[in-house]
């Protein structure tokens, strides 16, 4: 039995509304969350070493994208639609992706793309480690925030990627569509 139009456009609607208050619910939990302090660690670029805190420049806040590397399909989708992002995010925080590739290949990749952002590599380091994007010999995808605050670094709240998730319209643009993303996969080049 199919419902009319209107029904499931109200359906749709209080749903969207319930999304919504969870998203605020989420945020609530989140201030709540107790920042830990991190170390100043120490990356590396095309150019030169570099600290954490450098990676602020002049704001308090910090977005730290967790790529896996210039090999994975679904990292380099978030950061293709970070890059579209990159002005209105960094009004209000500064940006980084940080992943073990070595400079030279990260620099490649990221003009191959036409990204836009910063890139370090955590190569010889235990940040993505420390911070909870690795298990055992793998890299995993994610966001760390951070906060400059007098003389401490502190990390605010992180979460993991993955398909579905909140970081990447692609699938809530998906989500429109009657059979979703059905199987689809990102790809390099289609």
């Amino acid at each position: 039995m199919t419902e009319s139009s209107e029904t499931v456009s109200e359906k749709l609607a209080q749903y969207r509304r319930q999304i919504a208050e969870l998203r605020e619910k989420i945020r609530q939990v989140q201030a709540c969350v107790a920042s830990t302090a991190v170390e100043d660690y120490t990356f590396t670029t095309e150019q030169r070493t570099v600290r954490l805190s450098e990676l602020f420049g002049d704001k308090d806040t910090l977005f730290v994208i967790h790529n896996m590397g210039v090999g994975c399909k679904y990292c380099t989708l978030w950061a293709d639609g970070f890059n579209g992002v990159l002005p209105h995010i960094e009004s209000r925080a500064a940006f980084v992706i940080s992943s073990p590739d070595a400079p030279a290949t990260q620099e490649k990749f990221k003009a191959s793309r036409g990204w836009r952002m910063r890139m370090v590599s955590h190569q010889g380091s235990r940040f993505a480690a420390d911070m909870g994007f690795q298990d055992q010999d793998r890299w995993l995808p994610g966001l760390t925030v951070l906060r400059k605050s007098a003389d401490k670094i502190l990390r605010v709240v992180d979460t993991h990627c993955g398909p579905g998730d909140d970081l990447c319209v692609v699938w809530h643009l998906f989500d429109l569509i009657p059979e979703g993303a059905a199987g689809w996969q990102p790809q390099f080049r289609y």
